[in-house]
């Protein structure tokens, strides 16, 4: 029994096999919750985690969430067919509390382990969208999750590679084709929010480490 009337089956018998985290944007996790059971908004997740509380499942994980929208991940375009959506509640201008990420790393580790995705597909919605979206933000902990074997970072210590390769090693490693501004504000948001000017060798660098390292559909990048 879904919570959320916001969804319908996978499209072409689709498994999930990408995560998307978001952030509510909304002032509360229990106005969040309203929305996302709300017909009329037409948007749904499969989970919400409250700020400090256990996981709320909205919608069966086996069924079609309506939390991606537009946007894509490597050679997968209809998004909410083939993810599951874990909503953060966070108006989008703070910390992620502990009890919040504690909350969701063990959620994901049991997502991960019942369908058997790879930590390198859990993604945010910036990622899969950086036309429209900026969540999670640069306050979430990318870094804490992989540390915890549920997403990826870069290696430490890359070095800096030509900035010609930057695009080329983004889309090998699921990015969507997009401006070259708007992939770079999304490619920091994740992994370098503290950086700041032009496109530099060291954003090419982590690029071309990820990219070598966890090549999206299985492809290897070109040298």
């Amino acid at each position: 029994m879904s919570l959320s009337p916001n969804c319908g089956p996978r499209r072409e018998g689709a498994r999930p096999d990408l995560v998307v985290i978001h952030y509510t944007a909304m002032a509360s996790a229990e106005a969040a919750r309203a929305r996302l059971c709300d017909p009329a908004a037409e948007v749904s997740a499969h989970w919400l985690v409250p700020e400090r509380g256990e996981p709320l499942a909205l919608v069966p994980e086996e069924l079609r969430a309506w939390h991606a929208g537009a946007g894509s991940w490597g050679g997968v375009t209809d998004v909410n067919s083939r993810s599951i959506g874990i909503e953060l509640a966070n108006p989008g201008d703070r910390p992620f509390p502990e009890p919040q990420m504690a909350a969701l790393e063990r959620l994901l580790a049991g997502i991960l382990a019942r369908w058997q995705i790879p930590p390198a597909r859990v993604i945010g919605h910036s990622d899969m969208a950086p036309e429209r979206k900026g969540d999670p933000g640069a306050r979430f902990d990318w870094r804490r999750l992989a540390r915890a074997g549920l997403s990826v970072w870069p290696s430490q210590g890359c070095p800096p590679a030509e900035v010609g390769g930057f695009a080329e090693a983004a889309r090998a490693f699921g990015y969507p084709a997009v401006q070259a501004e708007l992939l770079l504000a999304a490619v920091r948001l994740r992994f370098r929010p503290w950086a700041r000017g032009p496109l530099s060798g060291e954003d090419a660098g982590v690029m071309a480490d990820l990219a070598a390292r966890y090549p999206v559909d299985g492809r290897t990048p070109r040298a």
